[in-house]
Protein backbone atom coordinates (compact mmCIF):
# COMPACT_ATOMS: atom_id res chain seq x y z
CA UNK A 1 0.00 0.00 0.00
CA UNK A 2 2.84 2.35 0.86
CA UNK A 3 4.56 1.69 -2.47
CA UNK A 4 1.31 2.41 -4.33
CA UNK A 5 0.90 5.73 -2.54
CA UNK A 6 4.51 6.63 -3.33
CA UNK A 7 3.95 5.72 -6.97
CA UNK A 8 0.81 7.89 -7.15
CA UNK A 9 2.68 10.75 -5.50
CA UNK A 10 5.31 10.51 -8.23
CA UNK A 11 2.62 10.58 -10.94
CA UNK A 12 0.96 13.67 -9.49
CA UNK A 13 4.24 15.48 -8.92
CA UNK A 14 5.62 14.87 -12.42
CA UNK A 15 2.26 15.64 -14.08
CA UNK A 16 1.95 18.91 -12.17
CA UNK A 17 5.52 19.86 -13.14
CA UNK A 18 4.74 19.14 -16.80
CA UNK A 19 1.58 21.26 -16.77
CA UNK A 20 3.40 24.19 -15.13
CA UNK A 21 6.01 24.08 -17.88
CA UNK A 22 3.31 24.70 -20.53
CA UNK A 23 3.92 28.45 -20.17
CA UNK A 24 7.20 28.05 -22.00
CA UNK A 25 5.55 26.04 -24.78
CA UNK A 26 2.36 27.99 -25.41
CA UNK A 27 2.83 28.05 -29.18
CA UNK A 28 3.04 24.30 -29.68
CA UNK A 29 0.38 23.66 -27.02
CA UNK A 30 -2.02 26.11 -28.68
CA UNK A 31 -1.45 24.37 -32.03
CA UNK A 32 -2.50 21.05 -30.52
CA UNK A 33 -5.56 22.59 -28.84
CA UNK A 34 -6.70 24.33 -32.04
CA UNK A 35 -6.23 21.15 -34.06
CA UNK A 36 -8.34 19.08 -31.70
CA UNK A 37 -10.96 21.85 -31.43
CA UNK A 38 -11.29 21.96 -35.21
CA UNK A 39 -11.78 18.22 -35.44
CA UNK A 40 -14.37 18.11 -32.66
CA UNK A 41 -16.33 21.09 -33.99
CA UNK A 42 -16.54 19.56 -37.47
CA UNK A 43 -17.38 16.13 -36.05
CA UNK A 44 -20.19 17.50 -33.87
CA UNK A 45 -21.52 19.90 -36.52
CA UNK A 46 -21.71 17.29 -39.28
CA UNK A 47 -23.36 14.67 -37.10
CA UNK A 48 -25.81 17.29 -35.80
CA UNK A 49 -27.21 17.42 -39.33
CA UNK A 50 -28.18 13.77 -39.09
CA UNK A 51 -29.50 14.30 -35.55
CA UNK A 52 -31.66 17.23 -36.66
CA UNK A 53 -33.03 15.48 -39.72
CA UNK A 54 -33.77 12.32 -37.74
CA UNK A 55 -35.47 14.31 -34.98
CA UNK A 56 -37.71 16.06 -37.51
CA UNK A 57 -38.66 12.86 -39.29
CA UNK A 58 -39.08 10.66 -36.22
CA UNK A 59 -40.88 13.44 -34.36
CA UNK A 60 -43.55 13.45 -37.03
CA UNK A 61 -46.51 11.35 -36.07
CA UNK A 62 -48.40 10.28 -33.01
CA UNK A 63 -49.04 6.68 -31.90
CA UNK A 64 -52.73 7.02 -32.81
CA UNK A 65 -52.10 8.36 -36.35
CA UNK A 66 -51.79 5.92 -39.25
CA UNK A 67 -50.92 5.97 -42.92
CA UNK A 68 -52.50 3.70 -45.54
CA UNK A 69 -50.76 3.18 -48.90
CA UNK A 70 -50.82 0.65 -51.70
CA UNK A 71 -49.12 -2.58 -50.72
CA UNK A 72 -45.46 -2.63 -51.76
CA UNK A 73 -45.12 1.16 -51.97
CA UNK A 74 -42.01 2.43 -50.20
CA UNK A 75 -43.21 6.04 -50.16
CA UNK A 76 -46.27 8.11 -50.98
CA UNK A 77 -44.79 9.12 -54.34
CA UNK A 78 -45.13 5.57 -55.71
CA UNK A 79 -48.46 4.71 -54.09
CA UNK A 80 -51.88 4.79 -55.78
CA UNK A 81 -55.34 4.55 -54.22
CA UNK A 82 -58.73 4.81 -55.93
CA UNK A 83 -61.75 6.67 -54.63
CA UNK A 84 -63.47 3.36 -53.86
CA UNK A 85 -60.44 2.35 -51.76
CA UNK A 86 -60.75 5.57 -49.78
CA UNK A 87 -64.44 4.96 -49.06
CA UNK A 88 -63.68 1.50 -47.66
CA UNK A 89 -60.88 2.88 -45.48
CA UNK A 90 -63.08 5.70 -44.17
CA UNK A 91 -65.72 3.23 -42.97
CA UNK A 92 -63.30 0.89 -41.18
CA UNK A 93 -63.92 0.57 -37.42
CA UNK A 94 -61.35 2.24 -35.18
CA UNK A 95 -61.27 5.70 -36.78
CA UNK A 96 -61.82 8.61 -34.41
CA UNK A 97 -64.62 11.08 -35.01
CA UNK A 98 -64.20 14.77 -34.19
CA UNK A 99 -67.35 16.91 -33.98
CA UNK A 100 -69.19 14.08 -35.66
CA UNK A 101 -66.79 13.92 -38.64
CA UNK A 102 -64.21 11.14 -39.26
CA UNK A 103 -60.59 12.10 -38.74
CA UNK A 104 -59.55 10.92 -42.20
CA UNK A 105 -57.79 12.66 -45.08
CA UNK A 106 -57.15 11.16 -48.53
CA UNK A 107 -54.13 12.99 -49.93
CA UNK A 108 -52.10 13.58 -53.06
CA UNK A 109 -48.42 14.52 -53.02
CA UNK A 110 -46.60 16.34 -55.85
CA UNK A 111 -43.33 18.25 -56.06
CA UNK A 112 -43.10 21.89 -57.21
CA UNK A 113 -40.13 24.13 -57.95
CA UNK A 114 -39.53 26.95 -55.48
CA UNK A 115 -36.31 29.03 -55.25
CA UNK A 116 -34.25 28.84 -52.08
CA UNK A 117 -33.86 32.10 -50.20
CA UNK A 118 -30.14 31.59 -49.63
CA UNK A 119 -29.02 30.69 -53.16
CA UNK A 120 -31.94 31.38 -55.50
CA UNK A 121 -31.61 27.89 -56.97
CA UNK A 122 -34.77 25.89 -57.62
CA UNK A 123 -35.63 23.23 -55.06
CA UNK A 124 -38.24 20.48 -54.91
CA UNK A 125 -40.89 21.44 -52.37
CA UNK A 126 -43.83 19.14 -51.53
CA UNK A 127 -47.28 20.43 -52.49
CA UNK A 128 -49.78 18.28 -50.64
CA UNK A 129 -53.44 18.09 -51.53
CA UNK A 130 -55.49 17.33 -48.42
CA UNK A 131 -59.11 16.93 -47.46
CA UNK A 132 -60.74 18.98 -44.66
CA UNK A 133 -60.17 16.01 -42.35
CA UNK A 134 -56.41 16.71 -42.47
CA UNK A 135 -56.82 19.25 -39.69
CA UNK A 136 -58.63 16.68 -37.56
CA UNK A 137 -55.96 14.07 -38.23
CA UNK A 138 -53.02 16.43 -37.57
CA UNK A 139 -54.37 18.38 -34.64
CA UNK A 140 -50.88 19.84 -34.01
CA UNK A 141 -51.19 22.02 -37.13
CA UNK A 142 -52.07 25.61 -36.21
CA UNK A 143 -52.66 28.60 -38.50
CA UNK A 144 -50.27 31.37 -37.37
CA UNK A 145 -50.87 33.87 -40.19
CA UNK A 146 -53.76 34.41 -42.55
CA UNK A 147 -56.39 31.67 -42.81
CA UNK A 148 -57.01 28.14 -44.08
CA UNK A 149 -57.55 27.56 -47.77
CA UNK A 150 -61.16 27.40 -48.93
CA UNK A 151 -62.11 23.98 -50.40
CA UNK A 152 -62.65 24.22 -54.15
CA UNK A 153 -60.47 27.31 -54.57
CA UNK A 154 -56.93 27.61 -55.93
CA UNK A 155 -55.48 28.57 -52.57
CA UNK A 156 -52.57 27.24 -50.55
CA UNK A 157 -51.19 27.51 -47.03
CA UNK A 158 -47.48 27.09 -46.35
CA UNK A 159 -45.60 25.52 -43.46
CA UNK A 160 -43.39 27.76 -41.33
CA UNK A 161 -40.26 25.84 -42.31
CA UNK A 162 -41.02 26.19 -46.02
CA UNK A 163 -41.81 29.90 -45.63
CA UNK A 164 -38.47 30.47 -43.89
CA UNK A 165 -36.34 28.51 -46.37
CA UNK A 166 -37.94 29.27 -49.73
CA UNK A 167 -38.71 32.52 -51.53
CA UNK A 168 -42.08 33.76 -52.74
CA UNK A 169 -44.23 31.98 -50.15
CA UNK A 170 -45.47 35.02 -48.28
CA UNK A 171 -49.17 35.39 -47.60
CA UNK A 172 -50.80 37.22 -50.52
CA UNK A 173 -48.34 36.04 -53.18
CA UNK A 174 -49.54 34.28 -56.33
CA UNK A 175 -47.60 31.34 -57.81
CA UNK A 176 -48.09 29.12 -60.84
CA UNK A 177 -47.78 25.34 -60.45
CA UNK A 178 -49.24 22.75 -62.78
CA UNK A 179 -52.18 24.19 -64.67
CA UNK A 180 -53.20 26.63 -61.93
CA UNK A 181 -52.26 29.94 -60.39
CA UNK A 182 -52.32 29.57 -56.62
CA UNK A 183 -52.74 32.27 -53.99
CA UNK A 184 -50.99 31.94 -50.63
CA UNK A 185 -53.67 32.66 -48.03
CA UNK A 186 -52.08 31.41 -44.82
CA UNK A 187 -49.08 30.08 -42.94
CA UNK A 188 -49.22 27.22 -40.46
CA UNK A 189 -46.97 25.74 -37.81
CA UNK A 190 -46.74 22.00 -37.24
CA UNK A 191 -44.39 21.95 -34.28
CA UNK A 192 -41.17 21.29 -36.20
CA UNK A 193 -42.47 18.15 -37.94
CA UNK A 194 -42.24 17.25 -41.64
CA UNK A 195 -45.49 19.11 -42.38
CA UNK A 196 -43.66 22.38 -41.66
CA UNK A 197 -41.73 21.83 -44.92
CA UNK A 198 -44.89 21.39 -47.00
CA UNK A 199 -47.43 23.49 -48.88
CA UNK A 200 -51.07 22.41 -48.48
CA UNK A 201 -54.07 22.87 -50.75
CA UNK A 202 -57.43 21.25 -51.48
CA UNK A 203 -56.85 17.80 -52.97
CA UNK A 204 -59.89 18.23 -55.22
CA UNK A 205 -58.21 21.23 -56.86
CA UNK A 206 -54.77 19.61 -57.06
CA UNK A 207 -55.97 16.48 -58.90
CA UNK A 208 -57.04 18.19 -62.16
CA UNK A 209 -54.10 20.62 -61.99
CA UNK A 210 -51.75 17.63 -62.39
CA UNK A 211 -54.08 15.37 -64.38
CA UNK A 212 -54.41 12.84 -61.58
CA UNK A 213 -58.09 12.10 -62.16
CA UNK A 214 -59.75 10.87 -58.98
CA UNK A 215 -56.71 9.09 -57.58
CA UNK A 216 -54.91 9.58 -54.27
CA UNK A 217 -51.62 8.35 -52.91
CA UNK A 218 -52.27 7.85 -49.22
CA UNK A 219 -54.94 8.05 -46.56
CA UNK A 220 -54.04 9.53 -43.18
CA UNK A 221 -56.31 8.71 -40.24
CA UNK A 222 -56.46 9.25 -36.51
CA UNK A 223 -57.57 6.24 -34.49
CA UNK A 224 -59.68 6.10 -31.35
CA UNK A 225 -56.55 5.05 -29.45
CA UNK A 226 -53.08 3.61 -30.14
CA UNK A 227 -54.41 0.20 -29.13
CA UNK A 228 -56.85 0.24 -32.05
CA UNK A 229 -53.99 0.00 -34.55
CA UNK A 230 -53.73 -3.79 -34.74
CA UNK A 231 -57.47 -4.26 -35.26
CA UNK A 232 -57.59 -1.45 -37.83
CA UNK A 233 -54.62 -2.88 -39.74
CA UNK A 234 -56.02 -6.43 -39.68
CA UNK A 235 -59.39 -5.24 -41.00
CA UNK A 236 -57.82 -3.47 -44.00
CA UNK A 237 -55.14 -6.00 -44.91
CA UNK A 238 -57.61 -8.89 -44.78
CA UNK A 239 -60.24 -7.12 -46.92
CA UNK A 240 -60.22 -8.81 -50.37
CA UNK A 241 -61.28 -5.54 -52.03
CA UNK A 242 -58.05 -3.83 -50.98
CA UNK A 243 -54.34 -4.27 -51.56
CA UNK A 244 -52.92 -1.91 -48.97
CA UNK A 245 -50.25 -1.54 -46.32
CA UNK A 246 -50.93 0.13 -42.98
CA UNK A 247 -48.24 1.84 -40.88
CA UNK A 248 -48.14 4.12 -37.90
CA UNK A 249 -47.24 7.59 -39.12
CA UNK A 250 -44.21 7.73 -36.82
CA UNK A 251 -42.94 4.40 -38.17
CA UNK A 252 -43.32 5.58 -41.77
CA UNK A 253 -41.35 8.79 -41.29
CA UNK A 254 -38.67 7.01 -39.25
CA UNK A 255 -38.15 4.67 -42.22
CA UNK A 256 -37.97 7.69 -44.53
CA UNK A 257 -35.08 9.15 -42.54
CA UNK A 258 -32.82 6.09 -42.49
CA UNK A 259 -31.00 6.42 -45.81
CA UNK A 260 -30.00 10.07 -45.44
CA UNK A 261 -29.07 9.87 -41.74
CA UNK A 262 -26.91 6.81 -42.35
CA UNK A 263 -25.13 8.54 -45.23
CA UNK A 264 -24.51 11.71 -43.19
CA UNK A 265 -23.31 9.70 -40.19
CA UNK A 266 -20.88 7.63 -42.27
CA UNK A 267 -19.61 10.63 -44.24
CA UNK A 268 -19.30 12.76 -41.10
CA UNK A 269 -17.40 10.06 -39.25
CA UNK A 270 -15.05 9.54 -42.22
CA UNK A 271 -14.32 13.28 -42.41
CA UNK A 272 -13.72 13.41 -38.67
CA UNK A 273 -11.39 10.39 -38.79
CA UNK A 274 -9.30 11.95 -41.57
CA UNK A 275 -9.11 15.26 -39.71
CA UNK A 276 -8.42 13.38 -36.48
CA UNK A 277 -5.37 11.74 -38.01
CA UNK A 278 -3.99 15.19 -38.79
CA UNK A 279 -4.79 16.42 -35.28
CA UNK A 280 -3.16 13.34 -33.75
CA UNK A 281 0.02 14.05 -35.69
CA UNK A 282 -0.12 17.62 -34.42
CA UNK A 283 -0.46 16.40 -30.84
CA UNK A 284 2.30 13.86 -31.48
CA UNK A 285 4.65 16.61 -32.67
CA UNK A 286 3.73 18.80 -29.70
CA UNK A 287 4.44 16.08 -27.17
CA UNK A 288 7.71 15.01 -28.84
CA UNK A 289 8.79 18.66 -28.65
CA UNK A 290 7.78 18.75 -24.99
CA UNK A 291 9.81 15.64 -24.22
CA UNK A 292 12.83 16.89 -26.18
CA UNK A 293 12.79 20.27 -24.39
CA UNK A 294 12.70 18.56 -20.99
CA UNK A 295 15.30 15.85 -21.57
CA UNK A 296 17.50 17.03 -18.68
CA UNK A 297 14.48 17.36 -16.37
CA UNK A 298 13.22 13.86 -17.14
CA UNK A 299 16.71 12.38 -16.78
CA UNK A 300 17.18 14.14 -13.44
CA UNK A 301 13.86 12.77 -12.16
CA UNK A 302 14.87 9.28 -13.25
CA UNK A 303 18.26 9.68 -11.54
CA UNK A 304 16.46 10.71 -8.34
CA UNK A 305 14.55 7.44 -8.37
CA UNK A 306 11.36 8.29 -10.24
CA UNK A 307 10.01 5.22 -12.01
CA UNK A 308 9.24 5.02 -15.75
CA UNK A 309 5.49 4.58 -15.08
CA UNK A 310 4.92 8.04 -13.56
CA UNK A 311 6.91 9.61 -16.41
CA UNK A 312 4.72 7.87 -19.01
CA UNK A 313 1.51 8.87 -17.26
CA UNK A 314 2.67 12.46 -16.82
CA UNK A 315 3.30 12.89 -20.56
CA UNK A 316 -0.01 11.19 -21.38
CA UNK A 317 -1.73 13.39 -18.79
CA UNK A 318 -0.42 16.54 -20.47
CA UNK A 319 -1.51 15.30 -23.90
CA UNK A 320 -4.98 14.37 -22.62
CA UNK A 321 -5.31 17.74 -20.85
CA UNK A 322 -4.57 19.59 -24.09
CA UNK A 323 -7.02 17.35 -25.96
CA UNK A 324 -9.67 17.92 -23.29
CA UNK A 325 -9.34 21.70 -23.63
CA UNK A 326 -9.50 21.39 -27.42
CA UNK A 327 -12.56 19.16 -27.19
CA UNK A 328 -14.34 21.62 -24.89
CA UNK A 329 -13.54 24.54 -27.17
CA UNK A 330 -14.67 22.62 -30.26
CA UNK A 331 -17.89 21.48 -28.61
CA UNK A 332 -18.77 24.99 -27.41
CA UNK A 333 -18.06 26.51 -30.84
CA UNK A 334 -20.18 23.88 -32.58
CA UNK A 335 -23.05 24.47 -30.17
CA UNK A 336 -22.92 28.27 -30.47
CA UNK A 337 -22.69 28.39 -34.25
CA UNK A 338 -24.71 25.37 -35.38
CA UNK A 339 -27.29 24.28 -32.81
CA UNK A 340 -30.72 25.31 -34.09
CA UNK A 341 -29.35 26.44 -37.47
CA UNK A 342 -32.22 26.09 -39.95
CA UNK A 343 -31.59 24.43 -43.31
CA UNK A 344 -33.39 22.34 -45.90
CA UNK A 345 -32.15 19.21 -47.60
CA UNK A 346 -33.41 16.65 -50.06
CA UNK A 347 -35.19 13.62 -48.66
CA UNK A 348 -34.07 10.85 -51.00
CA UNK A 349 -37.21 8.77 -50.54
CA UNK A 350 -39.63 11.53 -51.55
CA UNK A 351 -37.24 13.61 -53.72
CA UNK A 352 -38.47 16.73 -51.96
CA UNK A 353 -36.97 19.23 -49.56
CA UNK A 354 -37.35 18.87 -45.79
CA UNK A 355 -36.65 21.88 -43.58
CA UNK A 356 -35.02 21.07 -40.25
CA UNK A 357 -32.62 22.49 -37.67
CA UNK A 358 -29.18 21.22 -36.68
CA UNK A 359 -29.51 19.41 -33.37
CA UNK A 360 -26.52 19.18 -31.03
CA UNK A 361 -27.41 16.84 -28.19
CA UNK A 362 -25.54 16.08 -24.95
CA UNK A 363 -24.78 12.61 -26.31
CA UNK A 364 -23.22 14.12 -29.43
CA UNK A 365 -21.10 16.48 -27.34
CA UNK A 366 -19.98 13.54 -25.19
CA UNK A 367 -19.00 11.63 -28.33
CA UNK A 368 -16.94 14.63 -29.43
CA UNK A 369 -15.15 14.73 -26.09
CA UNK A 370 -14.37 11.02 -26.25
CA UNK A 371 -12.99 11.47 -29.75
CA UNK A 372 -10.81 14.36 -28.51
CA UNK A 373 -9.42 12.19 -25.72
CA UNK A 374 -8.65 9.40 -28.21
CA UNK A 375 -6.67 11.91 -30.29
CA UNK A 376 -4.84 13.03 -27.15
CA UNK A 377 -4.08 9.45 -26.15
CA UNK A 378 -2.69 8.57 -29.58
CA UNK A 379 -0.72 11.83 -29.74
CA UNK A 380 0.87 11.35 -26.32
CA UNK A 381 1.48 7.62 -26.23
CA UNK A 382 4.68 7.34 -28.30
CA UNK A 383 6.36 10.44 -26.82
CA UNK A 384 5.50 9.08 -23.36
CA UNK A 385 7.14 5.74 -24.14
CA UNK A 386 10.23 7.54 -25.48
CA UNK A 387 10.46 9.62 -22.31
CA UNK A 388 10.24 6.49 -20.14
CA UNK A 389 12.92 4.65 -22.15
CA UNK A 390 15.32 7.59 -22.22
CA UNK A 391 18.74 6.35 -20.94
CA UNK A 392 19.53 8.46 -17.89
CA UNK A 393 23.27 8.81 -18.45
CA UNK A 394 22.91 9.57 -22.17
CA UNK A 395 20.16 12.09 -21.55
CA UNK A 396 22.21 13.94 -18.95
CA UNK A 397 25.20 14.15 -21.32
CA UNK A 398 23.06 15.32 -24.29
CA UNK A 399 21.27 17.93 -22.24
Amino acid sequence: MTSLIAWLDQVLLVTWTNLKSLRGRLGSAATAVVGVAGVVSVFVAVLSIAQGFRATMEGTGAPDRVLVMRSGASAEMNSLLRRDDVRIIENTPGIRRVDGEPAVSAELFVVVDVPKRSTGTQANVPLRGVQPGAFRVRDNVKIVEGRRFTPGRKEVIVGSGAAAEFAGLRVGNTLRWGRNEWTVVGRFDAGGTVADSEIWCDVGVLQPAYRRGSTFQAVYAKLTSPKAFDQFKAALTSDPRLDVEVKRESEYFADQSKALTQFISVAGTLIAVLMGIGAAFGALNTMYTAVASRTREIATLRALGFRPGPVVLSVLGESLALALVGGLVGGVLAYLFFNGYQVATLNWQSFSQVAFAFRITPVLLAQGMVYALVIGLVGGLFPAIRAARLPVATALREA
